[in-house]
Order: C-alpha cells, then sequence, then structure tokens
C-alpha cells in the first residue's frame, strides 16, 4: 500500500504545516484554521445558492441550499462538514458541495451546526436532525423529493451523518434513503492498527484527533453512547450507506469496521476505497484522487437514491 503520488509530494509539507491545535482552545483553533483558508475566487456553478437560517433548540443554525440545473424533482442530501467538532463551516466546504450538487444532481443543504467546545455533545449532532427534518419539510421549496433524502458527511460530519440515521430510525423519522459517510470519525479508540500506522506523519495526527473528542465529548463514559459512537449501535433497519475510506488515514479502521457493521446487520453498503489517500483528501481539489473519489461516490449515492 503506497501514497498516491501526488499526495506523496506535499505530505511533509501538509504535515508539517498542521496546526498544533491540541494545544489550543477551540476559539484559537477555529481561529488558526479560518485565518489559514483562501476563498475560490471562481467558485463552481450552481444554478441556485442560498443562505437560510432555521430554529433549533436553543437558537439558530445557517444552512446554504445548492440545487444544480437538472429535472426536478431531485433527491437530497443534508450534508454536515468535518473540522474535528470544532472547526470548519459553510464556506470551507462550499467547494466541495457545489461539486457534489452537480455530481449527483441532487439539492444539497450544507448545515452550519454548532460547534464544540461552546456546544458539547449531542448539539452538534441535534442540529443536524433538526436540519433533516426542516429540509424534509421544505424539500418542495427546493425542486426536491421528501422521499428520496440522504445525509451525509466527512470526518467529524460523518459521525454526524450516522447518527442522525441512527436517530431518524429511533425516533421514527424522518425516513432517510441513504447516508453518504466519507471517512467518517466512528468511536473514540486511538489504538486500532491505522491509528498506530497513520497516527504521526499523515497529516492528521492522534494528539488532534483525541483532542477533538475531547471538546466535543469530554466525558468518557459518553462516548460509548451510540449517538457518539455508532459502531456500538444497533445498526438494523439504517439505511444503504455508501463509505469511502482513505487507505493512509488514522480512522480507516474504524471506518471498516463501520462498514462491516453495516453489512452484518443487514444494511447494504458500498465501499469506495482508496489506498493512496489521506484523511480529509476529498477537500483538497488540487489532487486528482480527490475528484475520483468524489465522482465514484456521487455516483454511488445516485445509484442508491435511484432505487
Amino acid at each position: 500500500m503506497t501514497l498516491d503520488p501526488q499526495v506523496a509530494s506535499i505530505i511533509e509539507a501538509l504535515d508539517s504545516g498542521f496546526p498544533p491545535v491540541h494545544e489550543m482552545t477551540g476559539a484559537q483553533a477555529r481561529a488558526t484554521i479560518s485565518a489559514r483558508f483562501v476563498a475560490n475566487p471562481a467558485p463552481e456553478p450552481v444554478a441556485v445558492v442560498e443562505n437560510h437560517d432555521i430554529a433549533v433548540d436553543g437558537g439558530t443554525v445557517a444552512v446554504r441550499v445548492y440545487r444544480p440545473d437538472a429535472p426536478q424533482p431531485l433527491p437530497l442530501l443534508v450534508y454536515a462538514h468535518g473540522g474535528g467538532f470544532v472547526f470548519c463551516d459553510l464556506e470551507s466546504h462550499d467547494g466541495l458541495c457545489r461539486n457534489v450538487a452537480n455530481l449527483v444532481d441532487a439539492v444539497v443543504i450544507s448545515v452550519d451546526y454548532r460547534l464544540a467546545p461552546e456546544h458539547r455533545w449531542p448539539t452538534a449532532a441535534e442540529d443536524l436532525y433538526t436540519a433533516v427534518e426542516w429540509a424534509v419539510d421544505h424539500a418542495a421549496d427546493f425542486g426536491a423529493d421528501p422521499a428520496r433524502v440522504a445525509v451525509g458527511g466527512d470526518s467529524a460530519g460523518g459521525n454526524l451523518a450516522a447518527v442522525t440515521a441512527l436517530m431518524a430510525r429511533d425516533r421514527r423519522g424522518p425516513d432517510l434513503a441513504a447516508q453518504l459517510l466519507l471517512y467518517p470519525v466512528i468511536a473514540a479508540d486511538f489504538d486500532t492498527p491505522s491509528y498506530r500506522a497513520f497516527g504521526t506523519g499523515y497529516y492528521n495526527p492522534r494528539p488532534a484527533l483525541q483532542w477533538y473528542w475531547d471538546q466535543y465529548v469530554p466525558t468518557v463514559d459518553d462516548r460509548s453512547h451510540p449517538y457518539a459512537s455508532p459502531l456500538g449501535a444497533d445498526l438494523v433497519d439504517l439505511p444503504p450507506a455508501v463509505v469511502v475510506l482513505a487507505g493512509h488515514d488514522p480512522l480507516r479502521d474504524e471506518g471498516v469496521a463501520y462498514a462491516d457493521a453495516l453489512s452484518a446487520a443487514g444494511v447494504p453498503v458500498t465501499r469506495c476505497l482508496y489506498e493512496g489517500g489521506i484523511h480529509g483528501f476529498m477537500t483538497m481539489p488540487m489532487l486528482d484522487i480527490a475528484h475520483e473519489a468524489r465522482r465514484e461516490a456521487s455516483q454511488a449515492l445516485r445509484q442508491v437514491l435511484d432505487r
């Protein structure tokens, strides 16, 4: 198993440039990451892009709706960005959401859920669940089909998507047609073979990944709750899943374990494995492997939604 050549050419710079977030407060880490972000001056065109604020328990969150130029009604994907539960936002994932909307031919609703440590577990998951309810209620307003709704996310957002799928089943709705999990955070186990192999030198170091859990779910006993660590949940009757895995990712093994557990529970799973990828690679548009993964994962999701 070798790194993708393009990844290999930049991995040292990526790794050495990763800020020591585990030595910062949440606000400091957020400011540091935000300062490094450079917006695309020519974002990918999407037919309609609009912002809304939705009510959640104890406040409001912003969402951004992307609707491609395609025959309606369209399927709908409610999406949670990554960022360790602590940082990133609508802007950081604007490029990915635009691309996925066009590739899937789906309305994509990106959710700016409230961040840790100011908002601890399970706030972010509850925000995403509420956003899914809102999206289903307003699907017709966006030219979307409320019977073909998926939930998705990358990294920490993948955790929130997986948890939202559990909540929707446990709370008897909304009915979801699919879940899209991009190298998701699934369990607070920092001693898997992939953590040992890739927890140093591969851009997302183990201390940072542990720190994310400390910010979002600081009480260790809470981490065994299925709405924090979905790997421990009863997974029967969940919607079909598309799971993207990166070969050189500390989180690879928990993603594989979750895909295995879903399959064992009778949930249809499409796995998209990119051996040469690292954690977070799909939000790196300079990489050919990122675009390959976006195309293949989007095609797999559309196939599920069209069933």
